[in-house]
């Protein structure tokens, strides 16, 4: 604690770098940004709504996918309103404590949809591998169980690998070559080389995005065991069709995050890192709701019906 306090005492702020290398691009990413946010909280408040006011969409698959879209939402709401204020102002800076807060819940989040989506193919594998004893492996004091352990674990390991960042010695005036405190950046900003810092990194990163996925990837090596079981070819379009969009989230989400954080260092680029990140904080969380709503049948039945009721209230 008396580490942390020195250090805040020789850094008070750090200046977002982020986008001022394209002065021109400013006010086009900032519409771009906005919009694209506001679609991604319409959408996610839209489908938590849905999966809430529908009792046939009361089961764990829509209860693990209503709670993603709540870690989404927060997860999103940790960077984009900063960056959408520093792109239309001149003052890029976010203070020391502000700049710590922000990493926390951007890796709590981020650690817990990780392990969401492992719960969420684990649900898909005992729905097709084992249905008939679904209920009992898959009971609400499980899948909340499941929930439980997904934030616990993510914002525990959220508290210390940010804890050992912002231990580090930072002195003087430091820019922070990124629009949001990430992990690399914010090492990288700091006044001395630790590999310390970047091996607990390294091992943050292993543990939950390279564990979660090679989780899933077990849960989908025992669904098409099953799949390539079932007789009619039906039957297998069927079973494969309730994964598709789990599967197409996955890809996305853990391909963003296995290239910025299990690469070697020597790769980094602010323009790449920029780019991707671009793509894992705006565009992934505006793919759940989107992926999730055009491609179920479940949401879109339920879409329907009540878009229905509301065209049907206002003939009247």
């Amino acid at each position: 604690i008396r580490s942390f306090m020195m250090n805040e005492s020789k850094v008070m702020e750090f200046i977002l770098i982020g986008f001022s290398e394209f002065p021109e691009l400013q006010i086009p990413l900032f519409v771009f940004f906005f919009l694209t946010y506001l679609a991604t909280l319409t959408g996610n408040i839209l489908l938590m709504t849905i999966i809430r006011l529908h009792r046939h969409l009361h089961v764990p698959m829509y209860f693990f996918l209503s709670i993603l879209s709540f870690s989404e939402t927060c997860y999103t709401l940790a960077v984009i309103p900063k960056m959408l204020v520093n792109l239309i102002t001149e003052e890029k800076a976010i203070s020391f404590t502000g700049c710590a807060v922000q990493m926390f819940f951007f890796i709590g989040f981020g650690g817990t949809n990780c392990m969401l989506l492992t719960a969420m193919g684990y649900d898909r594998c005992v729905a097709i591998c084992k249905p008939l004893h679904y209920k009992v492996l898959m009971s609400d004091r499980v899948c909340s169980h499941l929930v439980a352990f997904a934030a616990v674990t993510g914002f525990t390991l959220s508290l210390i690998v940010t804890y050992f960042i912002f231990t580090l010695p930072f002195c003087g005036g430091k820019e922070i070559k990124h629009f949001f405190c990430d992990m690399t950046p914010v090492i990288q900003a700091a006044c001395t080389e630790n590999n310390g810092i970047e091996t607990v990194i390294f091992v943050f990163c292993i543990v939950v995005v390279f564990g979660s996925f090679l989780l899933i990837l077990l849960s989908y090596l025992l669904i098409f065991n099953t799949i390539l079981k079932i007789p009619s070819t039906e039957g297998k379009h069927k079973a494969f069709s309730t994964c598709a969009s789990h599967l197409t989230v996955v890809f996305v989400h853990f391909g963003c995050a296995s290239i910025i954080y299990l690469r070697p260092k020597s790769t980094y680029s602010l323009q790449e890192d920029t780019l991707i990140s671009v793509t894992y904080t705006v565009v992934t969380p505006l793919l759940n709701p989107m992926v999730y709503s055009l491609r179920n049948k479940g949401v879109h039945l339920a879409f329907r019906k009540g878009l229905g009721k509301k065209l049907s209230t206002w003939m009247r």
